[in-house]
């Protein structure tokens, strides 16, 4: 297959509409494309000229293996070491922390010149532009996709959701749903992460929405029966854009009438 250029790229964002100015949550895997000359590089500098300096792009910065052994995070290791983990993992650190498993474009786009990420230990999100200190500022622990989270302020700039060769497993906006909608199993949970506090390592317990998107794929596929969905072939992959307000908002009428 032909590798896939810059040029290329920036068709296919403007074959879905996005342009100068638009605010956008990101998410991509960069091995789905294909072949990108440039690799993620290639892709990120795509996204900053034809958003601009007037447009804003934020993209799951996620550490979640800064959570607790109990929630199945670190794999088989058995119960007896997790005071081990407890004691040992690192503390979150915006400039330094790895994203776990958010693809090569979020990894590189966290530490990109200009770029801002969020304080939250697990869950972080960072953004490049005009928005991105609205965006990440005051990550609060607990809220970590409910009303003072950065999907929440994407929501309130009538932002859109890009998906760059992934589904809707990974359209980290419908949590935002989860968060408004109401239905029977809905609850909350603690979890636990690395954090510094008044100049010293501790395990914080916050509480927080239990995080559940097991049935975001079905969201989509009825979101994309209902509603126009821009698409575009890029290399091997599907590019999707939609209106964050307009996919959170259909997520959470179908929540409300099929979850338990």
């Amino acid at each position: 297959m032909k590798p896939i250029t810059k040029e290329d790229i920036l068709a296919a964002f403007q074959s879905v509409g996005l342009a100068n100015g638009c605010a956008v949550m990101v998410h991509t895997s960069l091995s789905g494309l294909g072949y990108v000359c440039g690799g993620a590089q290639t892709v990120i500098e795509a996204l900053i000229e034809t958003v601009g300096e007037e447009g804003t792009i934020m993209m799951p910065t996620q550490s979640w293996k800064n959570l607790d052994p109990e929630d199945g995070v670190h794999g088989d290791i058995e119960r007896e070491y997790w005071p081990i983990i407890r004691d040992n993992w690192p503390v979150y650190d915006k400039r330094m922390t790895p994203t776990n498993t958010m693809g090569a474009v979020a990894e590189m786009f966290r530490s990109w010149p200009g770029t801002l990420r969020s304080d939250h230990p697990a869950r972080s999100v960072a953004a490049w532009g005009k928005h991105a200190e609205y965006l990440t500022a005051n990550h609060d622990f607990s809220d970590i996709f409910g009303e003072s989270s950065p999907l929440a302020k994407l929501y309130a700039l009538d932002g859109d959701v890009l998906l760059i060769g992934v589904g809707y497993d990974k359209n980290t906006s419908l949590h935002l749903a989860d968060v408004r909608a109401e239905y029977p199993g809905k609850h909350t949970c603690v979890e636990h992460s690395a954090v510094m506090e008044n100049g010293r390592r501790v395990w914080k317990a916050y509480e927080t929405l239990y995080v559940d998107g097991e049935d975001f794929v079905q969201i989509g596929e009825a979101y994309e029966e209902a509603n126009a969905v821009s698409k575009a072939k890029l290399g091997t992959a599907a590019l999707r854009r939609m209106k964050q307000r307009e996919v959170v908002d259909f997520a959470v009428e179908w929540i409300e009438a099929h979850r338990k």
